[in-house]
């Protein structure tokens, strides 16, 4: 699952400042249970928003909505009616949904209240970790389903590399060696033939404009 974190309210209110009229829309999708831009987020957002303008007292005034999610124009569309009402809008989704708001709606500027972090699992309440950069390329198969992109320090896609020191990553204490996770994990099930399959230098497909089309 996508997780983001709110930017810096500075930053935000220094944005708000320009426009009288501002829309805050949640996502009910990953920003929602990240509890990063759900309803309670949009809530709390607009109400810090509003009483900045009331200090300074100005004119401008904030609201929120949240959408079942910002990466479908089907949701988006039930905005249509919104957004034309409004100066600017304050996407609480992740980059995607964000940039996909401001397509749909080329006249208005989106801005995000959200820094887009990662893809990973919910370790407990509040704490995520990540798993995942959407490479492109994955190759969880072969590695007992422990990702080298993102566990190893290094990045390595094939490992281990040698620098290994009492189950630690040479780059620094306390950083576990991602290659000798998967080593473990592969000789547990019995595949340590895995290890040995090298893979070709990475294309890192997700540093270029991807579009997926999908096979029913």
């Amino acid at each position: 699952m996508i997780k983001i974190q709110p930017k810096p309210i500075e930053e935000i209110t220094d944005i708000a400042g320009s426009y009288k009229k501002i829309l805050i829309v949640g996502c009910g999708g990953c920003a929602s249970v990240c509890l990063g831009g759900g309803q309670p987020e949009v809530d709390k957002l607009t109400e810090i928003l509003n009483l900045n303008f009331e200090e300074k007292n100005a004119p401008n005034r904030a609201k929120g909505c949240t959408i079942e999610r910002q990466c479908n124009k089907a949701f988006i569309e039930e905005l249509e009616n919104k957004v034309p009402e409004y100066d600017c809008v304050f996407s609480m989704a992740c980059g995607a949904g964000a940039q996909y708001i401001a397509e749909v709606f080329p006249g208005t500027p989106v801005f995000p209240a959200v820094n887009t972090v990662s893809i990973g699992i919910d370790r407990e309440i509040g704490v995520y970790e990540e798993r995942c950069r959407a490479c492109g390329e994955c190759v969880l198969s072969y590695t007992g389903g422990i990702c080298p992109v993102t566990r190893c320090a290094k990045g390595l896609f094939n490992g281990p590399c040698g620098g290994t020191n009492r189950d630690e990553c040479e780059i620094g204490r306390g950083i576990p060696c991602a290659w000798l996770a998967i080593y473990n994990r592969l000789k547990e099930q019995n595949r340590l033939d895995d290890i040995h399959k090298l893979r070709a230098p990475m294309e890192w497909q997700n540093q270029t404009l991807r579009t997926l089309v999908q096979e029913f």
